[in-house]
């Protein structure tokens, strides 16, 4: 029996991405859903294509944030089981059947999750590699995640209407971990499913990947200092991705120290780390390696390795002094 599933987009200036989003989704090989969109005072094109689709769209009357449109959406959809994607992810046409059957044979204290196919829509090396290394880090585990992102969130509508949504205070990401951190402290299971995928729009080149690790992190750091769970093994914050980055301060450390004091065997020491990260990051490597090949593989892991912990490290940096400083 298929049950009515009400997809839940927030929309802010997505004008590239929306009309590609709503293309998708309305190509499912589902029967019964509806899509409600909800615009955040957006100022480009996208109202416009929004309403070139036949789905609800419903326009705040101030700028108000994701989490505010999230919970808009969701508070007036009619689905017995309520889907949030983002406006720059794009449903597979099973997408929905897949809910629907997972769905059924779960309770109402189930919210389950779904990810990014391992090749993004804009198939080119920097997306790819946020696709492959996101899809890797949130299906590691499948039973009692540490969180559900919103990119790809199902949960029944009894369990929305008995809780608060999603924080409308909050910072300007990572709403989604602390909603799902909240429903799994009142006793709410958590659940992932590696078939719910959705592929994303990420519009990533060399300076834009970096910036995104910068923000993310920075912002990542802040909230898990006041949840106290920074060392924690959550998601794309994994202890293995965490290792990496450590990995890197201690290896760019000997390296500048063999340097000053033109210690050769410190350089050994450096690229001992490497052969370790390497074994420590062999599944990550594998996913690489199914998703695009050897060729991809290997500069994914270089960039992963060598180039990404930079902006992370100085993402954490900025939030642990924004922390300290109680900003």
């Amino acid at each position: 029996m298929e049950k009515h599933i009400s997809v839940v987009i927030p929309n802010f200036n997505s004008e590239g991405t929306i009309g590609k989003c709503l293309e998708a989704a309305f190509s499912s090989n589902y029967t019964n859903y509806e899509i409600v969109v909800v615009d955040d005072c957006s100022d480009d094109r996208s109202v416009e294509i929004i309403k070139q689709y036949p789905c609800t769209l419903l326009k705040l009357d101030r700028r108000s944030g994701t989490s505010k449109a999230r919970n808009t959406g969701a508070q007036n959809s009619g689905g017995e089981i309520i889907f949030f994607i983002d406006s720059d992810c794009l449903l597979q046409q099973d997408t929905l059947s897949i809910i629907n059957k997972t769905m059924s044979e779960l309770g109402t204290e189930y919210i389950v999750g779904g990810t990014y196919a391992a090749i993004a829509y804009d198939d080119s090396f920097f997306n790819n590699f946020q696709s492959v290394w996101i899809n890797y880090c949130e299906t590691r585990k499948i039973q009692d995640p540490d969180y559900i992102a919103a990119h790809a969130m199902v949960l029944f509508r009894k369990t929305f209407d008995e809780n608060r949504g999603f924080p409308e205070h909050f910072m300007p990401i990572i709403e989604d971990v602390e909603y799902t951190h909240r429903l799994k402290k009142s006793g709410y299971k958590l659940l992932m499913n590696p078939d719910i995928q959705v592929r994303h729009i990420f519009g990533f080149n060399l300076s834009r990947s970096l910036r995104n690790a910068y923000r993310k992190t920075a912002y990542w750091c802040l909230y898990s200092l006041h949840n106290r769970d920074l060392f924690s093994d959550s998601g794309t914050a994994s202890i293995e991705f965490k290792t990496n980055v450590a990995f890197n301060v201690l290896m760019l450390l000997l390296l500048m120290i063999s340097v000053f004091f033109q210690n050769s065997s410190l350089i050994f020491m450096a690229f001992m780390i490497i052969v370790i990260n390497i074994i420590i990051s062999r599944k990550l490597i594998r996913a690489f390696l199914r998703a695009k090949g050897k060729v991809f593989a290997f500069l994914a892991f270089l960039y992963y390795a060598l180039l990404y912990p930079l902006p992370v490290s100085l993402g954490t940096a900025s939030g642990i002094i924004k922390y300290i400083s109680g900003r």
